[in-house]
């Protein structure tokens, strides 16, 4: 099979990669986001000390990180429909998926940065008259979002890598772009190769930034 480098013209791929690129790239901004929030909210859960709060989250944790995430994408995609009597979008389905899943794995991250606050932090804002609410807010998580930075970023970018397994249920996302874009001009060894390419510029790119912005947090320690 000849290669055919024309095939690269990005006059004919624009059309059908970018609205893909757009998609992956929102998928993983709202990702990150529901799976940080929800994410912190199972972490203090599992360090609360209450059993009522420890189980539930450490099962939901336990569960999901336990479960491959194409086999939640799919089971979410064809369950839903079922449950809901309804039928969920592709789109929306990879939406909820993806939070659900991610909350699990910064949910890990949240913990172990919480826990990496020496407890004189914890003692001095209890001293100050703090609730654990306040303490929590004020105290604890600031610095801990700062220690956590780097592997939250690092956990972001292989939560776009993973977004293109939402090809399974035809969500059109940036590897879905390039496979149509194959399909039409009749070239799909291009296109793989080409999808291949722009995933290892975006997530090295962003390597490259993290490990920056690591070294800067280390100075500033």
């Amino acid at each position: 099979m000849q290669f055919d480098a024309a095939f690269y013209n990005w006059s004919l791929l624009s059309d059908y990669v970018l609205s893909g690129l757009y998609f992956s790239l929102w998928l993983t901004l709202v990702a990150t986001l529901g799976g940080v929030v929800f994410g912190t909210l199972l972490a203090l859960m599992r360090l609360s000390g209450r059993p009522w709060l420890v189980l539930p989250a450490t099962i939901y944790v336990n569960g999901m990180r336990s479960i491959p995430l194409v086999m939640v994408i799919l089971w979410f995609f064809l369950l839903m429909p079922m449950i809901l009597g309804v039928a969920v979008g592709a789109e929306t389905s990879a939406i909820a998926t993806f939070i659900a899943f991610e909350a699990a794995y910064f949910s890990e991250i949240m913990r172990a940065g919480i826990q990496s606050i020496p407890r004189g932090q914890v003692f001095a804002g209890q001293a100050l008259g703090m609730t654990y609410g306040q303490n929590m807010r004020l105290v604890i998580l600031p610095q801990a979002f700062r220690n956590m930075l780097p592997v939250l970023l690092t956990q972001t970018i292989i939560l776009f890598q993973d977004t293109s397994l939402v090809y399974a249920i035809g969500a059109y996302d940036l590897l879905k772009g390039f496979e149509t874009a194959g399909k039409n001009f009749g070239r799909p060894i291009e296109a793989y190769i080409g999808a291949a390419v722009v995933y290892f510029i975006i997530c090295y790119s962003l390597s490259w930034l993290v490990k920056r912005l690591h070294k800067k947090i280390a100075i500033i320690r």
